[in-house]
């Protein structure tokens, strides 16, 4: 009895730190990669759609890193591939989604981000982001559900208000602004004139020479013709 004791203290005494790495490998693995994406994006058609995938790594990022969009179709269990990502940019050249989804992301800032070009009703459906980042390898999968709409028109009546705000109220405060003016000008005329205004001898200065400069191109003017008629006389 002793004996058996003994055996099993000596197999529990050796089975304790085995338990204790697997213990302390199982959290690390927990917390070795965590995976944050939009659980839902709204897009319209025609306009370009962000999906956005962050991750957050315990280890620095290396060329062996990788990432990779999936697609699942609105009920649907097929998954098809429509990014890599491995040092460089692998889009999809084949299916749906060929030659419109581009990079968004910036690995170094933790960032998985791609976008998708000329969106349609078709493309409604799950997107998921998965990233591995040896040694860190072990990660939650995080889901996207895409709806993608045609905009209505509230919404283009909505854009076409909000950019008449910003083009024609500017536009009608300096109106407003200069009528003020041209009315506060027009008040002071009056007031001057019912008060007996006479002008200053600067002002009537002034008058005189816009008077006499005007007087002076009349007679250039009509020095000028007399000019031409006698050539043409003299010419015949």
């Amino acid at each position: 009895m002793q004996q058996a004791r003994g055996a099993l203290g000596g197999r529990g005494c050796a089975l304790f730190p085995l338990l204790s790495i697997l213990v302390v490998q199982g959290v690390s693995t927990v917390l070795s990669l965590e995976i944050s994406a939009d659980a839902h994006v709204r897009g319209y058609v025609g306009e370009k759609i962000k999906l956005k995938c962050t991750f957050k790594s315990s280890s620095d990022v290396t060329d062996k890193l990788t990432i990779d969009w999936t697609y699942r179709p609105p009920s649907s269990s097929r998954t098809e591939s429509i990014f890599h990502y491995q040092s460089f940019q692998y889009p999809t050249t084949a299916g749906t989604f060929r030659d419109r989804i581009s990079w968004a992301g910036n690995v170094y800032k933790g960032d998985a981000s791609i976008s998708i070009s000329n969106p349609t009703l078709k493309d409604n459906g799950t997107f998921s982001c998965a990233v591995k980042n040896p040694p860190d390898v072990y990660h939650n999968i995080p889901l996207t559900e895409l709806t993608v709409t045609e905009r209505g028109f509230g919404t283009m009546l909505s854009s076409v208000a909000l950019l008449s705000i910003l083009v024609f109220v500017p536009s009608a405060v300096v109106v407003i602004l200069l009528l003020v003016r041209m009315g506060r000008k027009a008040t002071g005329v009056k007031k001057r004139s019912r008060s007996g205004y006479k002008k200053s001898s600067i002002e009537v200065s002034d008058d005189t020479d816009q008077e006499d400069s005007n007087d002076c191109m009349a007679r250039l003017c009509v020095r000028c013709a007399e000019c031409l008629d006698s050539d043409y006389e003299e010419a015949y």
